[in-house]
This record gives structure tokens, C-alpha cells and sequence, in this order.
């Protein structure tokens, strides 16, 4: 009763405030003031997102709402950095003006003239009042949620899950998290395992949210051990040969299978234990029809979150609110990345080593050359490349002729083992590109520090020559690419 009570009068509290802020945004006020309230109300929501990421959700309709909650604070983020970078390069002409900067820091800056124009389509979508207006409307229907959310069971905690560093964490999904959770915490209905596909583009973190479900305590404890298969070694299982404990079978495919091979595997899977759990993930979306649940669409992040998690990767430990300079080119940078994870990752990784406007401009600058040229050579977008795991040219310095490799995708962890080739940090050779060995070797863009904690690997040929027709030479043999 309590508790009732104590819901109704929050609820009233909170149509009170509502109803002032209508009457406040609905009369003319400053934009410091707009900023103000904004920054209140995405602390609140944050508050509330974060504490649900930390409870066992199983209400379908609390899962709806809560991606509707991240979905609308990380679009109130994006709005608040276009405002207060657009604010920040008026102040900056004004100064130029004058000619009261001096020209070490003036000739950078002019740099960032030129990302807000090209920037101008973002801040469309990410009008203040309007911002203010969708907070406000989350804000107001909140109360319920939050009083569902209290009688939620609270996840562990451990030091794994906390903030402290955030390349240690995944990033968003707090829906998705919450959907492999309860389903590998359910028991199979029908007395066989059950079946939950999760499609998404490459490289989108399929593998990294299934690890991650994975590793809150009821699912590790319910299960003795994760079996991961692909397309080739799916077909060997044999219940004979397995032990009979509850497992979690993580399958990867790339590529449509047999019926008839699926029957028997899945047949054997069930032998070894009725209780076990099979996790399918692929892009093609023809593997659904395997499914005995609600399948998982695993999306790119939307603009919103991916220049959050940007620029958060990009300052570390450092504060974005006393180098606001760099907001912007941050921005620039998560909008040529276009979602991928990888490259945020890549490039956060160099920019946090040096937080200083000019280092990160002329990083800007060496990753516009490198997209400008592949798609000089190939005619595609170098994320769509890397994406589609193909050949991509990565070019170090913009006028030197020497500092351009040919990057051939690993094929697997198997074959960089084979190779046993030296290895070389993408960082390092950005940073000294004299630190490249003089015959093949691998090249890491970036090593997972989260499970699966998968490396990025590259296969860098000693020496390859483009020719006009996107062919490459290596030692006087020519391959099509």
C-alpha cells in the first residue's frame, strides 16, 4: 500500500513538474538555460538507465521502454554537444577576427571551419527545444518504471561491470543484454534445447553480447561450459562423445546449411542434454526458420550512441568540458567511421595518447587520405571494405610515396599462428612508420580487451605496387584483387 501511495504522489509531482516545464520551454529564454535544463534531464534519465542495466528485466513491455529510454538520452547527447560546438566556432571566428589568437592555434582552428559546415546536416535532427521536448515527454511517464524497476531481482556486481575503464565493458545493448539473459535463463518448455537466433551485420558484436550474457553469475552458474561451432565443425558433434552437463552452444554461421545437417546436430545436441541451450549467429537471415524463439536483430548503433561511445573512447580518463575544441573534431571522426567498432576503437586508442588539437587534426587528416585513396583505388568506401573483410590500402603519411601497405585480411587465427610473422601495433606505425619490419608481418588494428577478446589482425605484404587497374604487384607476381 505503501508503495502505491508513494508511486501516486511521485506521479503527481512529476505531471507538476511537466506541466511547468511546458510552460518554461513555451516562453522565450536563453539557450544557457535550455542547455541547463537539458544537462538535468539526461542525468536523470542516465541515473535511471544505469540502475536498469543492473537488474533482471523480464517484463517484455520495461524492455520496449527501456530502449526507448537509451534511444532518447543518447539523441539529448548528441543535441547537447551540437549546440555547444556550434557555439564554440562562433566564439572561434570571433577571436580570428580580431586576430587575437596566435598562429600556432589559429591555422588548426581553421580546420574546424570547415568540419561545421560539413556538420550542418547533423544539427538538423539535433534541435534543442526538441530534445528538451522528448526528455521531457521520457521524464514524465518515468515514475511507473522506475517503481516496476525497484521490484526487479539486482545483478551482482562485480568489477568486471564497472565503469572505471570503459573499453572493459560493452557498450549500450542493455535491451539486447537483457533478451540472451532471459533467454538462457528459462527452461526449455517443450523438454528439448531451445534455439534463439541473433542476426546482425559483420562486426556488429554478435559474438561479444552472447560472451557477455554469459558472464553474469545465474548464467555461468546454470551452465558448466560454452561449446562454439561454426560451419564446419558443427557436423562432427557426437552426443557419445561429449559429457552430459548443461551447455550453452554457441554456433556461428556464415552461410545457409543443409536441412538435413541441422536435424542431426540438433538431434545430438538434445541427446547429450534436453536442458542445454543453442545460440545461432549468422547474417543470413534464412537460419530463422531453425529458431524455436523470438529471434535478436543486432543493429549498428545509431549516430547518437556511436559518437557518445566516440568520444568517451577518445578523452578516457581525461574531461571532454576542458578541451571542447576536440568535441568537434571527435564528431568529425565518428561520422567518417560510420558504426564501426573496430575503428573506434582503433583510432581512440592513438588519440587518447595525445589529447592536444593539433595531433588530432593531423590524425584526421592521415585517415581522410587513407579513405580517399581506397576509394580512388576501388571505387568503394573504405568502412564498407573493411566490413566486407577485403584488401584495403592504408597510407601513413599523405606525401610520402613509401608509406603505403597493401592490408590483407587474416583468414583465421590458425593461419597467424602458421605464419609466426612479427607484429606490429597500428598505433606504432602511425606513430614512427620506421617501425615497419622490412619483410611481411602482420598488423594488429586492435585487440579486444573484453571476451571473446578477438585481435584484429591484417597480413601486410614487403612490398606491393598499384597499378591503374587495382591490381597488385608483389615481387614481379601479380594477383587480382
Amino acid at each position: 500500500m505503501e508503495m502505491i501511495k508513494s508511486a501516486l504522489t511521485n506521479e503527481l509531482i512529476s505531471r507538476f513538474i511537466s506541466s511547468l516545464m511546458n510552460m518554461y520551454m513555451d516562453h522565450p529564454c536563453s539557450k544557457e538555460k535550455q542547455m541547463e535544463r537539458l544537462q538535468l534531464l539526461l542525468l536523470r534519465v542516465h541515473t535511471v538507465v544505469e540502475e536498469a542495466d543492473g537488474r533482471y528485466i523480464t517484463n517484455s513491455g520495461m524492455l520496449l521502454q527501456l530502449k526507448m529510454l537509451v534511444e532518447t538520452m543518447y539523441s539529448g547527447y548528441d543535441a547537447l554537444d551540437s549546440v555547444k560546438c556550434h557555439q564554440l566556432i562562433n566564439e572561434v571566428f570571433d577571436e580570428q577576427a580580431s586576430g587575437s589568437l596566435p598562429f600556432y592555434i589559429s591555422t588548426p582552428l581553421k580546420r574546424l571551419r570547415t568540419l561545421t559546415c560539413k556538420s550542418k546536416h547533423r544539427t538538423a535532427h539535433s534541435d534543442l527545444k526538441g530534445a528538451l521536448q522528448n526528455l521531457d515527454n521520457v521524464v514524465s511517464s518515468i515514475t511507473e518504471f522506475v517503481v516496476l524497476l525497484g521490484g526487479c531481482e539486482r545483478m551482482s556486481c562485480r568489477p568486471y561491470d564497472t565503469y572505471l575503464y570503459v573499453d572493459n565493458f560493452m557498450f549500450s545493448r542493455h535491451t539486447e543484454k537483457q533478451q540472451v539473459i532471459n533467454f538462457l535463463l528459462q527452461h526449455n518448455p517443450l523438454g528439448a534445447p531451445t534455439v534463439l537466433p541473433i542476426i546482425g551485420d559483420y562486426l556488429v558484436g554478435k559474438k561479444t553480447l552472447v560472451a557477455h550474457a554469459y558472464k553474469d553469475e545465474k548464467v555461468h552458474n546454470l551452465f558448466s561450459k560454452v561449446l562454439h561451432l561454426n560451419g564446419d565443425t558443427f557436423r562432427t558433434i557426437d552426443h557419445e562423445g561429449y559429457p552430459s552437463a548443461r551447455t550453452l552452444v554457441v554456433i556461428t554461421l556464415v552461410s545457409d546449411i543443409d536441412d538435413e545437417d541441422w536435424n542431426r546436430f540438433y538431434k545430438a545436441v538434445t541427446c547429450i542434454n534436453k536442458e542445454n541451450k543453442v545460440i545461432i549467429l549468422s547474417t543470413t537471415e534464412s537460419l530463422l526458420r531453425f529458431g524455436t524463439t523470438k529471434p535478436i536483430y543486432l543493429n549498428s548503433l545509431s549516430p547518437e550512441e556511436y559518437s557518445y561511445l566516440f568520444k568517451t573512447l577518445a578523452f578516457g580518463s581525461a574531461n571532454p568540458e576542458d578541451h571542447p575544441k576536440l568535441t568537434i573534431v571527435a564528431r568529425e571522426f565518428a561520422t567518417m567511421l560510420r558504426g564501426s567498432f573496430v575503428g573506434a576503437y582503433s583510432v581512440t586508442n592513438l588519440l587518447r595518447k595525445n589529447i592536444n588539437l593539433q595531433f588530432w587534426l593531423s590524425m584526421l587528416r592521415v585517415y581522410e587520405n587513407i579513405a580517399e585513396t581506397n576509394f580512388l583505388t576501388f571505387g568503394e568506401d573504405l568502412v564498407a571494405r573493411i566490413k566486407r573483410r577485403c584488401p584495403v590500402h592504408f597510407k601513413i603519411l599523405p606525401c610520402s610515396t613509401n608509406s603505403s601497405v597493401l592490408l590483407l585480411p587474416a583468414r583465421s587465427q590458425a593461419e597467424i599462428l602458421q605464419r609466426q610473422l612479427p607484429k606490429v601495433r597500428i598505433g606504432y606505425l602511425v606513430m614512427n612508420p620506421a617501425v615497419r619490419p622490412k619483410g611481411d608481418f602482420d598488423l594488429v588494428t586492435w585487440e579486444s580487451r573484453i571476451a571473446p577478446y578477438r585481435e584484429f589482425v591484417y597480413f601486410v605484404p614487403s612490398y606491393t605496387e598499384e597499378n591503374s587497374k587495382g591490381t597488385t604487384r608483389k615481387r614481379g607476381a601479380t594477383t587480382q584483387l
